[in-house]
């Protein structure tokens, strides 16, 4: 049977000689050649080259082309089961990252004081000696482990085998405690199995599904998307709960205008109507489910007529919806979403979402939650690690009981700032904007301002990196290698991701970075492979292919495996009682309630609203808005106001305004949106512009920033997440 997080498809070296490899794209070259090695002339006309594009975490496979040797455009690989051909918008104007005027062409040394964005370019020599003196001196004087590494994307590959290597435990992503952490956990509680990325959501085969505050269609999520679509054109039963009417909300059935913050209540009033209506997978509970009488007690009085004071959802369409799902199961999906972190109470709402789809019986189903598998490719031989002298500073006396296993990227900003359980030291920020992806931007940067030592490697000049000691140039992925590609996914295979064309400056990998650093940190022995080529095919030689055969195809698929339960198979539940626990011991033994419950958010002073962001299409979080052919269709956001709330104010639309939070934090000015589809109790805007980086010039104070009024958050106690939908605006005119 197909196998999930908690337990990988081991696929031997025997096996692989039977692997079904896809067809190769012709006509195909080798890399980033551009000259005819017979005629030592430049290529002439259209040569393709398989890749996985680089602007989201999804890594769709993706085919690019060069024209005359020179990069002309990107197209999905009709091979690659992630992007079935087609790219989203971001992936076809991913070119635009190669051309970008903005780029960091070369390594910068601080001249000046720390976020006053004064460098001196200097050589990588000059660049990497000066961090490897401050690492060795950190190493020495406080130990390893006051380095951090905070990475995003699997370009943090190396630098974490770096980190490693240096003997540090303190490795850490955004995408954990500001993003999907507490969808993790609270699925891993419930199933004890996590979601993964790409999410395991078979929503090509839904008959129902179920959004709560998950915009699909707006988040890009390639494969998500196709899928979507493919329901909707299908006829499938779309249910949508958010505040604003999204896109995916104009393809509903029923759209549901949630009160922000009381999301639980009507994921616990359409349980009662469920439970109480027998609408359950009656058969499926009863072999599967622990504690479902306790959890029926707790639901009891979470009535419609309840959750219509707190949601103002009419409680007949809150009965109305919930009779929907059970219609259509097993074959009903509700989505876990992606960006989770909304209200520091979201491991018991992802707890909730896990209970709904365990009552629809979706679990390993045909329309519901599929069981993904992989094709593992062996890791390179590398020599034990050291063994860190200290645990990781992130989660001091094991204060969030379940975050074990990640690390919190602001439990770390925290150890920075106390020097608590120990100092930290050195920063090494790759791939993340920090300043705008970590909640509260003053306490960020005060906790720069205790380092010895902050080096950011990014491809455009990002907020952070105009508070570095030193700025490394990274090719962008177009133009470099980095590791394979393997993900949970409902078809296993192995992607590469090849340079296409040569950096136009003196921009470098994050292989060659990482390696070159740790030869002169004195770490060789763990970088024994010559260059990132001999590395991936040591890797691939070890499962029984070849770097050579990967780059002329791009994919090569594993042999298919079942992803649904047969009917007499039983699924696998790795939580303590071996079930789905509907009531969890593991909370209550923590001091957390077992069942989720309700707590009533907090409300909006007077004249203030509720201020909400998501994602836009065309653009990933801050690192797309120079990229012209993506600017060019979206250069600035919007804010999202009610009409009648504009109309009482005197806004109008497309008029500028700036927000003040409630803690007297002015926003940069950003257009008015004046529009219905949004309630009038909050305020909504996208995601990643509004930068104060003056070195980033194209980009500067383009529309106003929702991370700099973000300045409040409350923290998840089981998990650490932080919730950040807790910050109020009021609206100023432009003067």
């Amino acid at each position: 049977m197909a196998i999930s997080r908690r337990r990988f498809l081991k696929i031997t070296g025997a096996t692989f000689g039977a692997v079904a490899a896809t067809s190769a794209i012709n006509p195909v070259i080798k890399g980033a050649k551009k000259i005819e090695e017979k005629t030592v002339k430049p290529v002439k006309g259209i040569v393709k080259i398989p890749t996985y594009c680089d602007i989201c975490f999804w890594k769709c496979g993706a085919v690019a082309y060069l024209k005359d040797g020179k990069l002309w455009k990107i197209e999905g690989n009709p091979e690659d089961p992630l992007s079935k051909g087609r790219l989203c918008p971001r992936g076809t104007g991913g070119i635009g990252a190669h051309y970008d005027e903005n780029r960091l062409k070369a390594p910068l040394l601080r001249k000046g004081s720390r976020g006053k964005e004064e460098f001196v370019q200097v050589t990588w020599d000059e660049a990497l000696d000066f961090i490897a003196r401050k690492m060795k001196k950190i190493k020495s004087d406080y130990g390893p482990e006051s380095m951090v590494l905070f990475s995003h994307g699997v370009g943090g590959t190396f630098f974490k085998h770096l980190m490693k290597a240096y003997g540090t435990p303190n490795l850490t992503a955004p995408s954990f405690a500001q993003c999907r952490g507490p969808r993790e956990i609270g699925f891993d509680l419930t199933y004890g199995d996590a979601i993964g990325s790409p999410e395991r959501t078979d929503l090509k085969n839904a008959e129902c599904i179920v959004l709560i505050g998950s915009h699909i269609g707006e988040n890009m999520h390639n494969t998500q998307v196709q899928e979507f679509s493919a329901a909707v054109e299908k006829g499938a039963s779309i249910i949508v709960v958010d505040p604003r009417f999204s896109v995916a909300a104009s393809k509903a059935k029923y759209y549901l205008p949630i009160k922000p913050g009381t999301d639980i209540a009507l994921l616990l009033a359409w349980m009662n109507v469920i439970v109480n209506e027998k609408l359950y997978d009656e058969e499926f509970i009863n072999k599967y489910a622990f504690g479902f009488e306790q959890f029926k007690y707790e639901i009891s009085k979470y009535t419609p007529e309840w959750a219509y004071i707190e949601t103002t959802i009419e409680p007949e369409l809150i009965r109305k919806t919930a009779r929907e799902m059970a219609r259509y199961k097993p074959a009903t999906i509700v989505h876990p979403g992606r960006h989770t972190t909304w209200y520091g109470n979201d491991t018991q709402r992802s707890r909730a979402i896990a209970l709904l789809n365990a009552l629809m019986g979706n679990w390993g189903k045909k329309g519901g939650f599929y069981l993904p598998y992989k094709y593992e490719i062996p890791k390179y031989p590398y020599p034990p690690y050291p063994k860190p002298a200290r645990e990781a500073a992130d989660n001091p006396n094991h204060k969030y009981p379940f975050a074990e296993g990640e690390k919190l990227s602001t439990g770390l900003r925290e150890a920075t700032l106390t020097e608590k359980p120990y100092p930290i030291k050195g920063w090494f920020v790759y791939g993340t904007n920090l300043t705008q992806s970590l909640p509260n931007r003053k306490e960020t940067i005060e906790a720069i301002q205790k380092l010895d030592l902050i080096v950011v490697v990014d491809v455009v000049p990002s907020e952070i990196a105009g508070w570095a000691d030193v700025v490394l140039p990274e090719s962008v992925y177009l133009e470099r290698y980095d590791d394979l590609n393997t993900p949970l996914f409902r078809e296993g295979f192995v992607s590469l991701r090849q340079p296409v064309v040569d950096s136009p400056h003196d921009q470098k990998p994050n292989w060659w970075i990482a390696k070159k650093l740790g030869e002169k940190l004195g770490l060789q022995k763990y970088f024994p492979w010559k260059n990132i080529e001999e590395y991936l095919d040591t890797r691939l030689k070890l499962a029984g292919l070849s770097l050579k055969e990967l780059k002329k195809k791009g994919v090569i698929k594993a042999p298919e495996e079942p992803v649904y339960l047969d009917k007499n198979e039983d699924p696998e539940f790795y939580t303590p009682t071996g079930k789905i626990e509907f009531y969890s011991l593991q909370l209550k033994e923590k001091g957390f309630d077992p069942v989720p419950k309700y707590t009533r958010p907090e409300e909006p002073p007077a004249g203030y609203f509720r201020l909400l962001y998501g994602r836009a299409p065309v653009h990933t979080f801050s690192k797309t808005q120079s990229n012209k052919l993506l600017s060019d269709l979206m250069q600035e956001n919007e804010l999202w106001i009610n009409a009648d709330v504009a109309r009482r104010m005197g806004i109008k639309n497309g008029e500028y305004v700036r927000l003040k939070n409630q803690d007297g934090i002015v926003s940069n000015k950003v257009k008015a949106k004046v529009t219905e589809r949004i309630r009038t109790d909050c305020v909504f805007m996208v995601h990643g512009f509004g930068q104060q980086s003056k070195m980033y010039r194209k980009t500067f104070e383009k529309g106003a920033s929702d991370s700099q009024l973000i300045t409040r958050y409350k923290v998840d106690p089981i998990m650490g997440g932080t919730g950040m939908n807790v910050n109020f605006v009021t609206i100023e005119w432009e003067v």
